[in-house]
């Protein structure tokens, strides 16, 4: 029996909940996580790095409330599959990871197995 929801075309790839990011040939510790949206990036690396232009703004809600934080299209890398992706730009300086990986960039064919 065929199952329609596989690809056959493209081949899945099995992440870790924490991966590797390349960013403008930056290596980043990011974190896997299907509760967002978007990728989000700690403003002081995404300054760093040189982000931008910012392609316009977004209100996002987060477990510190409510905010508008500006949104840039930028190309990253993971495990080996390069992709644009919208990354909203936010403080990040008191969580673990500056970077997070949210759902948009995931459905570029990955499957998360949080045992690894």
């Amino acid at each position: 029996m065929r199952d329609d929801s596989e690809n056959n075309d493209e081949k899945k790839i099995i992440i870790k909940l924490v991966e590797k990011v390349k960013i403008k040939n930056e290596e980043i510790l990011a974190r896997i996580d299907t509760g967002a949206r978007r990728c989000s990036i700690d403003r002081d690396l995404a300054r760093k790095l040189k982000l931008g232009p910012v392609v316009g703004s977004r209100k996002y809600r987060s477990a510190h409330g409510k905010s508008i934080r500006p949104v840039v299209i930028q190309e990253i890398e993971l495990k080996g599959r390069k992709m644009a992706v919208k990354i909203n730009i936010s403080n990040r300086g008191h969580m673990k990871y500056n970077f997070l990986v949210g759902r948009e960039a995931l459905k570029n064919g990955f499957l998360i197995d949080p045992n690894k």
